[in-house]
């Protein structure tokens, strides 16, 4: 497998495609029946599987019908980082009053 950063997002959707499809059918689970359990249409659970497109909130469905919702869980989450005793505080917004005509 590539790096991850040598690899281009349609790599990545293509990837996430058949790792999604293996693991349907591992589970022994059609298209038709993935269809009928997530609530996605049949024809958008073949286009993900043969190109990867796909909405967002039907893979999300998809996943919890692959029980593999939990993976998305930390995606594009803050990373922690430790506090430091040398950073700047962060500044207040303030908010201005209302203007008197």
């Amino acid at each position: 497998m590539l790096d991850i950063n040598l690899q281009t997002p349609k790599d990545i959707r293509l990837d996430v495609a058949t790792r999604a499809k293996e693991r349907r059918l591992a589970l022994n689970i059609s298209q038709k029946e993935l269809a009928e359990r997530s609530g996605v249409s049949l024809g958008s659970v073949k286009r993900f599987e043969s190109n990867g497109l796909i909405s967002l909130s039907s893979l999300l469905e998809i996943a919890l019908v692959l029980g593999r919702l939990q993976d998305f869980d930390a995606l594009l989450a803050a990373p922690a980082s430790p506090a430091s005793l040398f950073a700047p505080e962060p500044k207040k917004r303030l908010r201005s009053g209302r203007r008197k005509p």
